[in-house]
């Protein structure tokens, strides 16, 4: 609930950042469109050729302007998308994910729709940092692929999109594990602890989970919590059986006391 209260805040954020760069972008930037034709696919095929031609800029002009003069055309939603697309190459993110949103809403039957989603959760993907910073964009473009992946899975980017989902989880739980280890290198383990458990109750299927259990045992053995350090050498047993740690782990096993 605390993670769809702030997805909401977040993407209300994005929405006004979205408006203010497009004012801004429309009265300071390019010399604007100069599309002149009243034919709205006419002018899509002139836009769309700027596209094809990478020449993003002009075609940002172009799709905005079919966006207010053809708004009831059957050419919208592939302007809406393209003009998405042309911020996507130029690694203009946040005014990109305003155009998919836009089409998702607006045109829910548009046959491009399943490409909007597939591009909206890689803004996201995009937008994700190195794992030291905050992660709200991460723990967006995961939810946005495993929407996608619910909603197609079968579609073409389904491989990609599964393969995204894995390598954002193992940025959070790269995080989590960063943080268990200062406080376990500070001495503190109760918060350790606290962040050990984080990465295995959310993150147990990535890459640092046996890392953090190992972490746990440790600080559970220093601790003298004998009876959990068993009990979780027992679940590193039978889930990590190929770890680089198991023999560590078994090397801690024997000093349990009986």
């Amino acid at each position: 609930m605390n993670f769809q209260k702030s997805f909401l805040k977040s993407f209300f954020l994005i929405l006004i950042l979205a408006f203010s760069s497009s004012v801004f972008y429309s009265c300071g930037s390019s010399k604007g469109s100069d599309i002149t034709t009243d034919d709205p696919e006419r002018a899509f095929l002139l836009a769309k050729s700027r596209y094809d031609k990478k020449d993003y800029l002009d075609a940002i002009d172009d799709f905005n302007l079919i966006k207010l003069k053809f708004s009831g055309s059957s050419v919208i939603d592939k302007a809406i998308f393209y003009l998405g697309m042309s911020y996507y190459k130029r690694e203009e993110y946040i005014l990109a994910v305003y155009e998919f949103e836009t089409l998702i809403k607006s045109y829910p039957t548009s046959s491009l729709i399943e490409d909007a989603r597939y591009y909206l959760s890689m803004c996201y993907y995009r937008l994700s940092p190195a794992y030291n910073l905050d992660q709200i964009y991460t723990k967006y473009a995961i939810n946005e692929f495993q929407n996608f992946l619910e909603l197609y899975p079968k579609s073409k980017y389904a491989n990609e999109g599964e393969s995204r989902i894995i390598e954002l989880k193992n940025k959070l739980s790269l995080k989590a594990y960063k943080s268990a280890e200062l406080y376990f290198n500070l001495g503190n383990y109760k918060s350790a602890l606290v962040y050990f458990d984080n990465v295995l109750d959310e993150y147990f299927d990535t890459e640092y989970a046996d890392d953090a259990l190992y972490g746990k045992i440790q600080a559970l053995m220093i601790k003298k919590q004998y009876d959990k350090a068993r009990k979780e050498v027992e679940r590193f047993e039978n889930r990590f059986p190929l770890s680089e740690y198991l023999t560590r782990v078994k090397a801690l096993k024997s000093q349990i006391p009986l």
